[in-house]
C-alpha cells in the first residue's frame, strides 16, 4: 500500500541534451506535489549539460561519469532512489503540470501497483505532433491486456509510474537492451499485475532529429520482437506483433 504522503522518485539518464535537458528539469522541479526525489544521471556529457546541471544546486541530484548506456544510468539512478512511486524520464521529455499529484492521488486511492496514463508527443520546438498515434495507443489502452501488450506496447514510457513494491518483485531494467527496456519491463510487471490506466495525460514524449524514436525506429521495433520471444511461444501472437511492427515501421517511414 502506498501511504498518504509518499515520496515520488524520478530518474533521468542523462546525455549530451543540453538543448533540451532545462525544459526537462523544469518540467518535474513546477511540479504541485512537493514530495519528489530527483536524481539525474549524466553519461560524461561533453556540451552544456554539466553547466545546465551544476546551476540548480541542491535542488537535484545528480552525477556525471562514464557508463554503459541509458538503460545503465536508469539502474543506477534507481538503485541510489529512496521513493515509494518510481518513475524514469529521458532528457528530452517532459512532465505535465500537476501529472505527479494525479499520479500520487491514483495510487493512493487504489491497490494498483503500477500506472500508466496518456501522453503528448512533441516536436523539437514543442509543438504537438503525430495526434493520430497518440489516438491509436489510447484506444489499445482501452483494451489493456496482457495479450494486447504481447501485440503491440501500448505504453507510454514517460506516462508510467510504478510502486517500489513491484521493483521488489520484478526486478532490474535488462542492461543489455538499448531500446526497449521498457517494453521488457513491462511484460515482466504484467505477469505479477495489469496497471491502472489513467486516460489523462501525463508527459510530453519528444521526437527529434537526435532521439532513439526519431532515427533509430528500425532498431526498436527489430528489438521488441526479440524482447515478445522471450515471454511466449506463442507463434500466432508472434505473427501479429511482427506484422504490425511492419505496418508501423512502414507509416514511420513516411512520416518522419
Amino acid at each position: 500500500m502506498i501511504s498518504s504522503n509518499p515520496r515520488v522518485s524520478i530518474v533521468t539518464p542523462s546525455y549530451n541534451q543540453g538543448k533540451f535537458i532545462r525544459q526537462t528539469i523544469e518540467s518535474v522541479l513546477n511540479q504541485s506535489y512537493p514530495n519528489i526525489e530527483y536524481i539525474i544521471i549524466d553519461g560524461g556529457s561533453t556540451d552544456s549539460t554539466l553547466d545546465i546541471l551544476a546551476s540548480y544546486g541542491n535542488k537535484i541530484q545528480f552525477i556525471s561519469e562514464m557508463d554503459e548506456g541509458q538503460t545503465d544510468a536508469i539502474i543506477k539512478g534507481l538503485n541510489r532512489s529512496t521513493g515509494d512511486i518510481l518513475s524514469f524520464l529521458n532528457s528530452d521529455d517532459m512532465l505535465l503540470p500537476g501529472a505527479i499529484q494525479r499520479v500520487v492521488d491514483s495510487f493512493v486511492n487504489s491497490q494498483a501497483l503500477w500506472l500508466t496514463g496518456d501522453y503528448q508527443i512533441v516536436d523539437a520546438n514543442g509543438k504537438q505532433i503525430q495526434s493520430f498515434v497518440i489516438h491509436y495507443k489510447r484506444l489499445m489502452r482501452r483494451c489493456s491486456s496482457i495479450g494486447m501488450i504481447m501485440f503491440a506496447n501500448y505504453i507510454a514510457q514517460p506516462s508510467t509510474f510504478w510502486s517500489r513494491e513491484l521493483t521488489e518483485s520484478v526486478g532490474k531494467f535488462d542492461v543489455s537492451l538499448r531500446y526497449t527496456m521498457d517494453y521488457d519491463y513491462w511484460l515482466r510487471a504484467f505477469m505479477i499485475a495489469p496497471p491502472l490506466i489513467l486516460n489523462a495525460p501525463l508527459s510530453a514524449f519528444r521526437i527529434h532529429s537526435a532521439s532513439k524514436g526519431g532515427v533509430e525506429f528500425d532498431h526498436q521495433f527489430d528489438e521488441e520482437l526479440e524482447v515478445l520471444k522471450r515471454y511466449t511461444g506463442n507463434r500466432f501472437m508472434i505473427f501479429c506483433h511482427k506484422l504490425h511492427n511492419q505496418i508501423i515501421k512502414s507509416v514511420y517511414r513516411i512520416i518522419k
